[in-house]
């Protein structure tokens, strides 16, 4: 099914980390921690967020007691269930270079929806524009993932799992990086934008991840240059196809760290996109509620459709949330209402998957996502030099009115339009 976006299911992180905020982080903060007894794992200056960690219980009380120096906030990160693929099917697609096309184009139905073909033909194929995956573990050398992957740039905030390693027989960040940028060679499948560079960031492992690992996973994509390590080239888009659900009672603080940090992007000129989540919420009605990242900062939020029995591609799928107060824009991520009846896969979504797997289906707004993201890619290889506000604008004004005229609650602006987004 892809990613069922997990409501309130949280856990103490390795108990001993802590999200920490501050207006600038500097040497006096770093001070006071080890002072407390702990150690910073990971610092971003600019955006005042580090992630610590210490065994000293009083770890919190003794860094809130520092003088001189102020904290905005300072709590224990907790582990959630970002993504949970309860069902997907593997696929039958040959892998082997053929004379013709990608063999598995035929069963890209979100491809045509997109109009994508058209974007093609015309010359559009991301070429120069760069998509950071935030999600779990990557198959690197998966054939249609390893010529356009930027090894150097791609990176893991799990700890002691490097970035090209998950669980399974399914890897949601193989899947979701596929839609995006799966290479147009002869083999399996293609993205929407095909010749996009790909920075691969794992920030989950079996779909559960901290946070914290998510929040750097956000300031690393937009400004990989203060984290050392080589790469110094920034991504234009960055995809979050992982979400949840959560009263705002408990997830408030965390939801503003992740909103800080996905403005922080959107201040490099980096566009955020997120999956709206897959519970079939209305969100004009649900004011309790919040989603995180979908909600957050300056990103844009991607609700999803699906055919049945093949027909309607743009039809609202089963499951999507929706919500004038949610979503942005709608794009294709499949659906799964005829199971089990035969052929019940073919309305999801076909995309690479694990070493175990090379294809699968998988339907939900973790697959929309991403084909807004490579729309979004596809414009800024177009357009080089396009600012933040206008990419987004462009994105929104060439997407295909559907639904209620002009702004909809189920597609928000539109439906994306691959081919209208590059041309116009």
């Amino acid at each position: 099914m892809g990613a069922i976006l997990a409501h309130t299911t949280m856990s103490p992180a390795y108990a001993e980390e802590y999200l920490l905020s501050a207006g600038m982080w500097s040497s006096k903060h770093k001070a006071a921690v080890e002072a407390a007894g702990g150690t910073i794992l990971y610092a971003h200056d600019k955006s005042g967020i580090a992630v610590a960690k210490s065994d000293n219980a009083n770890f919190l009380t003794t860094l809130k007691g520092s003088r001189g120096v102020a904290f905005q906030s300072a709590e224990p990160d907790m582990v959630v269930s970002w993504s949970q693929p309860t069902r997907f099917m593997e696929a039958d697609v040959e892998v082997d270079v053929t004379p013709e096309d990608e063999p598995g184009f035929a069963f890209q139905w979100n491809m045509q929806a997109i109009d994508a073909p058209a974007a093609w033909a015309a010359g559009c194929d991301g070429t120069g524009a760069r998509v950071a995956v935030i999600d779990g573990g990557i198959y690197a050398e998966h054939p249609d993932i390893a010529p356009n992957l930027d090894v150097t740039c791609s990176r893991s905030f799990v700890d002691g799992q490097p970035f090209n390693t998950d669980v399974g027989s399914f890897w949601h960040g193989t899947h979701v990086a596929g839609i995006v940028a799966a290479a147009d060679n002869g083999v399996g499948v293609i993205g929407v934008a095909p010749c996009a560079t790909l920075m691969h960031v794992k920030a989950l492992h079996d779909g559960r991840g901290s946070f914290g690992a998510i929040i750097m996973g956000i300031l690393y994509a937009a400004d990989p240059a203060s984290f050392g390590g080589g790469c110094t080239q920034p991504a234009d888009i960055i995809n979050l196809s992982l979400g949840a659900t959560f009263p705002k009672s408990q997830a408030g603080g965390f939801h503003s760290l992740i909103n800080k940090a996905v403005n922080y992007a959107g201040s490099k000129g980096v566009l955020v996109i997120s999956a709206a989540g897959n519970d079939g919420l209305d969100f004009s009605k649900v004011a309790d509620l919040i989603q995180t990242p979908a909600q957050a900062g300056s990103g844009l939020a991607i609700s999803a459709t699906g055919p049945v029995h093949g027909d309607n591609y743009r039809r609202p799928a089963s499951y999507s949330n929706y919500g004038s107060s949610l979503v942005t824009l709608a794009a294709p991520g499949g659906d799964f209402t005829m199971y089990p009846a035969a052929g019940w896969h073919l309305d999801m979504v076909l995309s690479p998957c694990s070493p175990l797997s090379a294809y699968c289906w998988s339907a939900g707004t973790s697959q929309a996502a991403p084909a807004a993201a490579g729309v979004a890619a596809l414009i800024k290889a177009a357009n080089p030099g396009i600012s933040l506000g206008a990419l987004k604008a462009k994105l929104m004004q060439t997407a295909d009115d559907e639904g209620k005229v002009g702004n909809d609650e189920f597609y928000g602006k539109g439906f994306v339009n691959a081919y209208r987004a590059c041309t116009e």
